[in-house]
């Protein structure tokens, strides 16, 4: 038995499934969870002393890679200086300067996760609009609060559905569901329910169905839908903020929202998110205004000092953006090649991808859900028993970062070839 199952054993009799998040589990594709110990660059190493390329990334926000020198110095800095404050610090003003100077924003508030950056930004949509109803797509994740746990329920036109026990019907009846990349549908459900949608929340490139990115209009679309309708767009950056360009998907694509929410990347590996916008909606958010939002840990001074360090160096080196995207480019055209034997859709975003089985191009939720969870499964197996590291559901992402090597996407390459 590996060290990682022997923990894994252990882990089960202490956490639910043996994990802290559920995809970790490795449930889906037949196997245990590695223990990881290390990461240097674009590589980890498990428990058991095995290398992989890691294309995980902890999730996106390692777009440097492991132990990128600047920003390991800066957290060290940091906790010699003390780990938490409960008051406001410095280096929270720094990294709000810079946030909105990246993404145009005009004001920020910092939290402690995604899902909290989310829930705050729903909570200050329905205070601003004084409506309660909001719109999501169906397979886009914004993180685990009560209102986004919502499934596409029978008929476009119906509410949400609670998609987790726990969830009460009436919470998930104000979440409405629409198709990715289907505007009509979107605007049957305004028309449906006039003058009570708050907001339409999106992910500007569907990453938890896999990579989905929009088609030519569609986020422009939605901006004029939620203008003509009087409601607010949010984007979900949590993933595609400072990962896609500088500026995020709002850059990358040219359209504004009105609210953003970002994780991930601006905490440089640390656990922090953030919601900005206007000046005029941003001063709505306590102490200023009606809509209540706290965290005794937001702005942790460790987090706020490798959120700077990576931003910085994304601000600096606008090259990197480039970079990521030859490395994409070339992973998807060797991928294609190396696959050609099998059903296969390769989706990319710049620096971010997923490999679908199955034949028909994927453009939103049921055509991901086509891809063949088999075939998907080898490819996983086939990837881990090559030394590489990629996300254990054929419904999450792979994400490059600045530190793989043109060696190490070969080696990807040719071990796809190998698997089938």
């Amino acid at each position: 038995m590996t060290r990682s199952q022997q923990l894994f054993t252990a882990a089960q009799e202490v956490l639910p499934g043996g994990v802290n998040s559920p995809v970790r589990a490795c449930r889906a594709v037949g196997t245990y969870p590695r223990f990881l110990s290390r990461g240097q660059g674009g590589h980890v190493w498990d428990v058991d002393g095995k290398e992989y390329i890691d294309l995980i990334g902890s999730w996106g926000p390692l777009i440097l890679g492991h132990c990128r020198e600047e920003v390991e110095q800066a957290v060290m800095d940091a906790v010699k200086m003390g780990l938490s404050f409960g008051a406001p610090t410095a280096a929270e003003v720094e990294m709000a300067r810079l946030v909105c100077e990246m993404t145009g924003v005009e004001m920020v508030r910092m939290v402690n996760s995604g899902t909290e950056a989310v829930m705050s930004a729903l909570r200050l949509a329905r205070g601003a609009t004084g409506r309660s109803k909001i719109i999501k797509f169906a397979g886009c994740y914004h993180g685990h609060s009560d209102s986004m746990l919502v499934k596409a329920g029978s008929g476009a036109l119906t509410g949400g559905a609670p998609d987790s026990a726990g969830v009460p019907a009436q919470t998930a009846g104000d979440t409405l569901t629409a198709s990715y990349n289907d505007l009509p549908s979107v605007e049957s459900l305004l028309r449906a329910n006039p003058g009570q949608v708050a907001a339409v929340i999106v992910e500007p490139v569907a990453a938890n169905m896999g990579v989905v990115p929009p088609q030519p209009g569609f986020l422009q679309g939605l901006r004029g839908l939620c203008d003509e309708y009087g409601c607010l767009l949010i984007f979900d950056e949590v993933i595609t903020g400072f990962r896609l360009a500088p500026g995020g998907a709002q850059e990358y694509y040219g359209v504004r929202a009105d609210l953003v929410t970002y994780g991930k990347i601006i905490g440089g590996g640390m656990p922090v998110g953030a919601y900005g916008g206007s000046r005029k909606l941003m001063e709505l958010v306590a102490p200023l205004g009606p809509v209540y939002q706290a965290g005794t840990l937001s702005g942790n001074p460790v987090a706020m000092a490798a959120g700077l360090a990576q931003l910085r160096i994304l601000k600096s080196a606008p090259e990197i953006y480039s970079e990521l995207e030859q490395k994409g480019a070339m992973l998807q055209a060797g991928l294609q090649e190396a696959l050609s034997g099998v059903p296969v859709q390769i989706n990319r975003a710049g620096s971010l991808l997923t490999v679908f089985f199955t034949e028909q191009p994927v453009t939103g939720y049921d055509q991901a859900r086509s891809s063949d969870l088999e075939r998907f499964k080898q490819w996983y197996n086939g990837l881990l028993a090559r030394g590489i590291y990629a996300a254990p559901s054929q419904f999450e992402a792979l994400f490059l970062n600045a530190a793989h090597s043109d060696g190490d996407i070969r080696k990807i390459i040719r071990a796809a070839g190998e698997i089938f």
